[in-house]
């Protein structure tokens, strides 16, 4: 680990009339959101509010009305998450291109795909991890109404044999060997890969 930081003792307010969240860096996960749109196609879309909801298999992120993922979500039921590698940024800024004159985009072809097993879509090929849910509510009312989070229920996951951890494997080396994509908002993306054990107390517990 680098030597210790001396960090100042003082605070800065930061003002509520702007968003907390672009006045400072916070980590968060890139995610790729998958779903079906009205024609028939497969639209796929960055999200980095995204978190597991609980110890079992619900699984959501924050999108806006606004957006044709959402609006395919509620129309389908369903949607996929793929969990990209540090060396998939370029696919993940692709996902983020916005939609031409005839609502598509047309840059999502160069972005390999698969099929998922369960449900309705597609998972991104090259990912750490793969995740097809089925829609088990949207929790309406954030940021004053611009802004939901969807949750879903994971109906089927999978991961690359080199994602998986097991007692054959140190956890440490295996993130060396294959690096998480984080995204660091706002803006900035890492590589983590270099990873440390955390320090629980021996009475911890979940």
């Amino acid at each position: 680990m680098k030597g210790a930081i001396e960090f100042s003792t003082e605070t800065v307010n930061l003002p509520l009339s702007a968003p907390v969240w672009e006045q400072v860096f916070t980590v968060a996960p890139l995610v790729l959101v998958g779903t079906r749109e009205p024609d028939g196609s497969y639209d796929l879309a960055p999200k980095h509010m995204a978190t597991p909801l609980g110890w079992g298999d619900r699984y959501g992120f924050v999108c806006t009305p606004r957006h044709a993922t959402h609006a395919n979500i509620e129309r389908t039921g369903v949607f996929t998450v793929s969990f990209p590698h540090d060396q998939q940024v370029v696919q993940a800024a692709l996902a983020a291109t916005r939609r031409d004159a005839q609502c598509a985009k047309p840059l999502l072809g160069a972005l390999p795909t698969f099929p998922a097993r369960r449900v309705d879509g597609v998972l991104v090929h090259g990912c750490a991890l793969f995740l097809e849910c089925e829609l088990d509510r949207m929790v309406a009312g954030l940021d004053d109404g611009d802004a939901e989070l969807i949750v879903g229920r994971i109906v089927a996951a999978a991961a690359r044999p080199e994602n998986v951890r097991g007692p054959d494997v140190d956890d440490a080396d295996l993130l060396h060997r294959a690096p998480l994509l984080a995204y660091v908002n706002p803006g900035r993306y890492a590589a983590v890969g270099e990873t440390f054990s955390f320090p629980f107390p021996s009475e911890f517990s979940r």
